[in-house]
């Protein structure tokens, strides 16, 4: 469903990579600093490659120096590490910026337990309630692409281990492409359908799992 073939010059590296992903959880894993954030900009168009492709389902987001689609208009969802939700909107404001059906959101909300937050800003909510908060607004897009950036890094082991669960049980429900930039050796333990090492720019290995791994 995603094909990515793409060359960005960085300021240490050349970023050349090229991978393909259907409908499954792909991991970006590798240190700090090797282009797996960078990766995740080009495809939602917030960074633009010099060369390569970008090709999602059947729609060609970007082509060399000739095509390039606005971000507003690639339909992807995007949960930053950082969450980026804005602090002076309520929870509920937050995910209604972009949603595109009120009673999924709420569902989500409700699947998620924090339909009681409605009315909270960020600062007030736990990190754990934040990352759910992002997460909803980026699927309240129904999007045909999440990519998720160090998403984990700031919650505690609990916390993770229910995010791990919600993470699979929803993307068993929504079947969409779904790339996890993560450093850590866990995340890709209990989430990672494909597994793209990539070190320096450059991706030198690609590691197919059968099953998502839930215990």
């Amino acid at each position: 469903m995603l094909s990515v073939h793409i060359e960005k010059q960085l300021t240490h590296f050349l970023l050349d990579v090229q991978f393909d992903i259907g409908k499954e959880i792909a991991v970006l894993y590798g240190p700090s600093g090797s282009g797996k954030t960078t990766i995740l900009h080009t495809i939602a168009g917030l960074v633009k490659p010099q060369s390569g492709f970008i090709k999602l389902r059947d729609r060609i987001l970007f082509q060399d120096k000739t095509f390039n689609v606005p971000v507003p208009k690639r339909n992807i969802g995007y949960v930053f590490q950082q969450y980026a939700l804005f602090p002076h909107m309520t929870v509920w404001e937050n995910i209604q910026y972009g949603m595109k059906s009120e009673s999924l959101a709420r569902n989500m909300m409700k699947e998620l337990h924090i339909d009681h937050l409605l009315h909270q800003y960020p600062h007030e909510i736990s990190g754990g309630e934040r990352q759910r908060t992002a997460l909803i607004r980026a699927l309240a897009t129904e999007p045909d692409l999440l990519l998720l950036d160090e998403p984990f890094s700031a919650l505690d082991d609990e916390t993770k281990e229910i995010s791990y669960e919600q993470l699979i049980t929803l993307h068993e429900k929504w079947e969409i492409p779904i790339i996890l930039v993560t450093h850590n050796q866990y995340d890709v333990e209990k989430l990672a359908n494909k597994i793209l090492s990539i070190e320096a720019g450059k991706i030198f290995n690609q590691k197919e799992i059968k099953q998502i791994q839930t215990n």
